[in-house]
């Protein structure tokens, strides 16, 4: 006697894979979702992981659209704008790839560029306001921090220009330039932790670091809260590649408890144990000034091209190049005299830096001036690029989530 089991058929829901930056991730327009998944909760968190392919104990991805990385391993959902005098609000979600968890704590500042693009893609943009040649400026509430991102879009024959000749280290081709401007950055306002540019009021603090020791730290919220480090006070002259890193488990093991002692002191968590679900947020990097060095590529790094070297984490790996809202962090310590990150840049007043990343180079500004004894930021600028990759549904099994 044979018995037979009903599963349920695999929804198609519209979809559009993109890469933005060094990221990509799969975008949705909010109507799009299935009703359930239109709200925060389990249904969405459900759905994005089924859909990325995660929690996969394997760590591969294989049956979902994510890349096994922190960086392929997103999805976005735009919808129309909440806040006057924007086009979009932009919300984003960091899918774990092995544990059962998706991070909605921060932003992507990567995918920033190509929310600007998506906006356009789903008609999002009032058509009037295209140019049929020209540079479309797209106002985009970031809905997980409260905050606005202004892309400057170039556009050619009334639609989105995805193809050009701008070089972005971490990326295989060249593509259109998209400029983003993060305003006011810092975490003080709706949708951020309440703290201010300098959680601590300090450039530097110390930090008694299970298992490390003592270690100067400037902690920042501006783009993403993250913590900073000397990559000398931890053993390393920060032109660390990604499997120096990421292959050493005890490295990474004293990392993370470097970025779990940085979100304590910056009051993001109140127990260790709460950095298990806040990956995502803060990141931690190490600085050092400026050195010779081989990118991921093969192409040469001179010392003398670049302002310092910085190395990053993101969900606990050493990102193979740099995260944009850390970027945006990197610029803005980098523009306040006495942080790590401005000394090992050399110290003194900076309006930008040139960094160096485990693929290449990446130049960031930054606007910071001191008002009532207190340091804040304006703005961050930054060049990337955007271009889809795939549009059409996406499949997932009917009872997923």
């Amino acid at each position: 006697m044979s018995t037979t089991t009903k599963h349920a058929p695999q929804l198609k829901i519209p979809a559009t894979y993109m890469r933005g930056g060094t990221s990509k991730g799969v975008f949705f327009r909010l109507e799009d979702l299935p009703e359930a998944a239109r709200v925060p909760g389990q249904a969405r968190d459900r759905l994005f992981q089924r859909v990325i392919g995660s929690p996969d104990p394997y760590g591969k991805h294989t049956d979902g659209m994510g890349g096994a990385t922190s960086s392929t391993s997103k999805c976005v959902i735009l919808s129309p704008a909440s806040q006057p005098d924007h086009d979009v609000d932009y919300l984003y979600g960091q899918v774990s790839i092995d544990t059962d968890f998706v991070d909605w704590s921060g932003n992507c500042g990567n995918l920033s560029t190509a929310a600007g693009a998506f906006a356009i893609h789903a008609g999002y943009v009032d058509p009037a306001r295209l140019p049929e040649n020209g540079t479309c400026v797209v106002r985009i509430w970031q809905a997980n921090i409260g905050k606005t991102i202004v892309a400057h879009v170039p556009v050619n024959g009334g639609q989105v220009q995805e193809t050009g000749d701008f070089e972005l280290d971490g990326v295989t081709f060249p593509a259109a330039e998209i400029v983003l401007e993060f305003i006011d950055p810092s975490d003080e306002g709706e949708g951020g932790d309440g703290g201010a540019l300098l959680p601590t009021g300090n450039r530097v603090d110390e930090l008694d670091v299970p298992g490390v020791g003592r270690l100067a730290a400037t902690m920042i919220s501006a783009g993403i809260p993250t913590v900073f480090v000397n990559a000398a006070d931890i053993g390393y002259d920060g032109t660390e590649s990604q499997p120096a890193i990421n292959d050493d488990k005890a490295a990474l093991a004293r990392l993370e408890a470097i970025r779990v002692a940085g979100a304590l002191r910056m009051g993001l968590i109140r127990t260790p144990e709460e950095a298990a679900t806040r990956q995502h947020t803060p990141k931690v990097a190490f600085v050092a000034p400026p050195r010779d060095y081989l990118a991921s590529s093969g192409k040469a790094v001179a010392a003398g091209d670049i302002d310092l070297n910085v190395r990053a984490l993101s969900m606990g790996k050493l990102h193979h190049a740099m995260m944009g809202t850390c970027a945006v962090a990197i610029g803005t310590a980098a523009a306040i005299p006495g942080t790590l990150v401005n000394l090992a840049a050399g110290g003194g007043e900076r309006g930008a830096v040139r960094f160096g990343h485990p693929s290449g180079t990446l130049r960031v500004g930054a606007e910071a001036r001191l008002a009532d004894g207190r340091w804040v930021v304006t703005k961050a600028v930054m060049s990337r690029s955007a271009r889809v990759l795939m549009e059409g549904w996406v499949r997932v099994p009917g009872d997923a989530f």
